[in-house]
């Protein structure tokens, strides 16, 4: 393992993934974010937000429900079904409460909900748990690998 590449990416600020198709609701969970360390990407709808993880997956994505073209909810499945970008944390934001929507959004695969209209301190705590969650679970999928690594490295030695 590339110690360089790990160190690397202990340090790499995190991008967090904000799809929203009402333009304000946008600009407001961006303008929440900007007091943490982390880069904010844009999406207008789920089709867009899809694009964008597979070419450069989030951190973390903070996605609303009720959008054209595709829902939260699909574009949350979508993700959470794909190998390459299911470990990735969803936060659902949402006006809709009833249990049956809270429901469908964890049979879609969603990490947790916040309720419109945001509270910032609530979306705050929220993305700041889950972005500790994601760095702690990378992290430990990097010393996997390098055990991993070094083990063969030892079997190898061993046999010779």
């Amino acid at each position: 393992m590339n110690q360089t590449k790990a160190e690397n990416d202990e340090d790499k600020t995190p991008t967090v993934l904000v799809v929203d198709d009402n333009q304000e609701n946008l600009e407001l969970l961006q303008a929440y974010l900007e007091d943490m360390d982390c880069r904010t990407v844009p999406a207008c709808d789920g089709l867009e937000a899809l694009e964008i993880t597979g070419r450069e997956p989030p951190d973390l994505i903070l996605l609303d429900v009720m959008m054209p073209k595709m829902s939260g909810f699909e574009v949350c499945k979508r993700i959470k079904n794909d190998p390459k970008t299911s470990d990735i944390p969803i936060i659902i934001v949402t006006a809709l409460n009833e249990f049956g929507d809270i429901e469908r959004g964890i049979n879609s695969g969603t990490d947790d909900f916040i309720s419109k209209p945001v509270n910032k301190l609530e979306l705050l705590t929220r993305v700041k748990t889950m972005l500790k969650l994601k760095h702690l679970s990378d992290k430990l999928e990097r010393t996997l690998a390098y055990l991993s690594e070094v083990e063969k490295q030892a079997q190898i030695t061993k046999s010779d």
